[in-house]
C-alpha cells in the first residue's frame, strides 16, 4: 500500500523492457561524507562541552539523529529510483512517498552522448545526454548511470537501429509471452 509501485508497472503488454537499472551508489558519496562531518562535528562539540550542560548534550544528540535520518531518506529514495529503457520509451520512476514518472518516447531521441570522467571510469558510472526534438525533456541528463556504454549502445539501437531487424526480435518476444500465457495487446 505504501510502498512505490515497481516501474515494470507502468509499462503497457506491448513493450519490451530493454535495460532497468538504479544509479550507481557513488550518486550517494557526497550525502554519506556530509552526514559523518555533521556527526563528527556532533561528537567533537559534545565532547568539548561541559558535562553538566545536559541541554546542550540532548540537543547534540536530537541533531545527530536527525542528520542520520536525513541520510536515511537519501539512501531509501536512492533505492527505488529506477531508469527503464524499454522499446518504445525512456522512463525515470521515482519518489518515497510521492511517485513521480517522467518518461520521453525513444522515437524523440535525435542525439544521445555519453560522458565519463576519471572518476567515472574508475567507478564504473557516466553521464547520459539525451537531446530530443522540440523542448528539454525532463530525461535529457541521467547522471551517474552505472554502465553508460551498455545503455547507450541499447538506445542507439533502438533510434538508429534496424527496424525490420528490431520488430523480428519483438515478433519472437511476443511467441515466448504468449507461450507462457501472458496477455499481449494487438
Amino acid at each position: 500500500m505504501f510502498a512505490p509501485r515497481d516501474p515494470d508497472d507502468y509499462l503497457l503488454s506491448s513493450e519490451r523492457r530493454v535495460i532497468r537499472v538504479r544509479r550507481h551508489w557513488s550518486y550517494l558519496i557526497w550525502d554519506v561524507l556530509e552526514a559523518a562531518a555533521l556527526l563528527a562535528g556532533f561528537m567533537m562539540i559534545s565532547y568539548l562541552a561541559p558535562a553538566d550542560a545536559a541541554v546542550i548534550q540532548n540537543v547534540l544528540w536530537y541533531g545527530a539523529l536527525l542528520v542520520l535520518l536525513r541520510l536515511s531518506y537519501f539512501i531509501i529514495e536512492w533505492w527505488v529510483e529506477r531508469i527503464v529503457v524499454t522499446d518504445k520509451r525512456f522512463m525515470l520512476t521515482s519518489g518515497v512517498f510521492e511517485t513521480k514518472v517522467a518518461m520521453m518516447p525513444i522515437s524523440k531521441v535525435t542525439d544521445l552522448t555519453y560522458e565519463r570522467t576519471v572518476s567515472g571510469r574508475m567507478f564504473g558510472f557516466g553521464t547520459l545526454i539525451v537531446e530530443s526534438a522540440g523542448q528539454i525533456q525532463a530525461l535529457n541528463r541521467l547522471e551517474y548511470l552505472p554502465d553508460p556504454e551498455e545503455v547507450y549502445d541499447a538506445i542507439s539501437e533502438l533510434t538508429f537501429g534496424d527496424k525490420k531487424a528490431q520488430a523480428e526480435r519483438f515478433s519472437m518476444i511476443k511467441a515466448q509471452r504468449a507461450a507462457r500465457g501472458k496477455k499481449m495487446v494487438p
